[in-house]
C-alpha cells in the first residue's frame, strides 16, 4: 500500500471544502468568511485593599460570526430552497445545523466546523457582465447560534 505524500500535520489547501446542511452536501464552495466568535469585554470597577482604583475586564456575551459562502453558479435551488423557507417564516424548519467540511490533497475530510441552529440571513445571485469570463458567483450569508471545531 502506498503512504499518502506529506506529513499528517501539513497545513491543509484552502480551496477544498464543501457545505453539508443536515447531513446533505449542498455545495462545494470557493470562498468561506466568518469561522469565528468573540467575547464582548465587560468592565468591572473595584478597588483594592491600598483604595486604588482597578479595572478588571471580563468576558461578556459571546458572538458568533455570520457565515459568508461564495459558489459558482449551477442548476442546484438547494440553497434558494431554504432560503425560502425562512421567507416564508418557517424556522422552525429552516433551522439546521451544518458543517464547513475542508478535504486534504486526496479529497478526504480533514477539518470541520459544525454550525447550531443556522438559517440563511441572504442570499443574492449573480451580477453578469456581457464582457467577462469570470464564472457566476452566487452568495449566501448564514447566521448561526454555535460553532464549535472539529476533527473531521
Amino acid at each position: 500500500m502506498a503512504e499518502k505524500e506529506g506529513r499528517p500535520d501539513d497545513p491543509l489547501v484552502g480551496f477544498q471544502f464543501r457545505l453539508d446542511l443536515g447531513g446533505k452536501v449542498v455545495g462545494y464552495f470557493t470562498s468561506v468568511n466568518g469561522l469565528g466568535s468573540e467575547h464582548d469585554v465587560a468592565e468591572h470597577k473595584v478597588t483594592d485593599p491600598k483604595g486604588h482604583a482597578v479595572i478588571f475586564k471580563v468576558p461578556g456575551r459571546i458572538k458568533w460570526d455570520d457565515l459568508t459562502l461564495s459558489l459558482g453558479v449551477t442548476n442546484s435551488l438547494d440553497i434558494w430552497k431554504w432560503r425560502q423557507q425562512v421567507e416564508n417564516g418557517d424556522m422552525k424548519t429552516a433551522r439546521m445545523n451544518c458543517s464547513i467540511v475542508m478535504m486534504d490533497r486526496d479529497f478526504s475530510d480533514a477539518a470541520k466546523w459544525d454550525f447550531l441552529n443556522a438559517w440563511p440571513k441572504k442570499v443574492s445571485g449573480p451580477q453578469p457582465k456581457s464582457d467577462s469570463n469570470d464564472f457566476s458567483i452566487e452568495e449566501m450569508v448564514i447566521a448561526h447560534e454555535g460553532l464549535v471545531r472539529n476533527a473531521a
